[in-house]
């Protein structure tokens, strides 16, 4: 049986609102996503330490599924006039086939390789290289599959840097790949924080996945130590609110791994950073930036 799927924009003060009224009027799954991801704009929707955001995006776009002869006008008028607003206007309308949605899912993501030793391999498929490094991880609610420029950059700065016997802090772990790549590549103690308690979980079942030993926990965890190397693929505005905690955690020496920064974005970071790190020349990838600095 075939759906209808709708998207409209919405603003942060209506937004749950909607979502609820919809739901309650007959919408089988309401969604909400950043309207201004991928740009200057796009900002987290949890706060980082230190750094409170809004719990909802200013402007979101709104992705909401109905049965397949749903009165999708009808719905939204009623919704809107439950919580007092006026209907979304310019919305569209998608018809969305009936599909085996694990099958298809599974099929858009096919083993990535990262580098000729290193390769991120879905558990349901076999990998193109068992001579590699071959880490095991599938897409889910935690952030970073290795698809993404930013985690890429951030793998293949890993592949070439680590040496082994390395101390490494993920911070803003999500599916804990940069630190599980860390201690597949020779890293000798592996943390990895996040603000998210499902993320945790879910780096900790990556890492056992995967054979590897590492911690996972929530920011108030994080050991009281300095490292070799800090890894943070956040986003731009977070990293900046961390300049400080981010290089108290990295040794003299040491070195700073910083992602999620738009390319127009990367000089105000490596600015602020300045007073610790030299930077690199920055690495791009699709209009993404990887900083790498030593610390002074």
């Amino acid at each position: 049986m075939p759906w209808q799927s709708v998207r409209f924009l919405v603003d942060s003060s209506t937004a749950e609102p909607l979502s609820d009224a919809l739901m309650e009027a007959g919408a089988l799954s309401v969604a909400l996503e950043d309207a201004d991801a991928g740009t200057v704009d796009e900002t987290p929707l949890f706060g980082e330490p230190d750094h409170p955001t809004a719990e909802l995006w200013q402007r979101s776009i709104a992705i909401v599924l109905f049965e397949e002869k749903a009165d999708v006008a009808g719905i939204l008028a009623q919704a809107a006039a439950t919580i007092g607003v006026p209907p979304p206007a310019g919305y569209s309308v998608e018809t969305v086939a009936d599909e085996d949605w694990v099958r298809l899912t599974q099929s858009q993501f096919d083993p990535i390789p990262i580098s000729r030793r290193l390769w991120i391999v879905p558990t349901w498929h076999e990998a193109p290289n068992a001579a590699a490094i071959n880490l095991k991880l599938d897409p889910g609610l935690a952030f970073g599959t290795g698809s993404h420029p930013t985690t890429r950059l951030c793998l293949v700065w890993l592949d070439e840097n680590l040496h082994g016997g390395e101390t490494l802090l993920d911070y803003g772990c999500g599916s804990g790949i940069l630190a599980i790549a860390a201690a597949k590549l020779g890293a000798a103690q592996v943390d990895g924080i996040d603000i998210d308690p499902q993320a945790v979980t879910a780096s900790r079942d990556n890492a056992a996945l995967n054979g590897v030993a590492a911690r996972f926990g929530l920011p108030g965890a994080l050991p009281d130590q300095t490292y070799d190397i800090v890894v943070a693929n956040i986003l731009t505005n977070p990293l900046k609110a961390m300049a400080p905690l981010l290089a108290g955690k990295v040794r003299a020496g040491g070195r700073l791994v910083l992602s999620g920064i738009l390319a127009e974005q990367a000089d105000d970071v490596m600015a602020i950073y300045a007073p610790w790190f030299v930077f690199d020349p920055p690495a791009t990838d699709e209009g993404w930036v990887r900083l790498a600095g030593t610390k002074k």
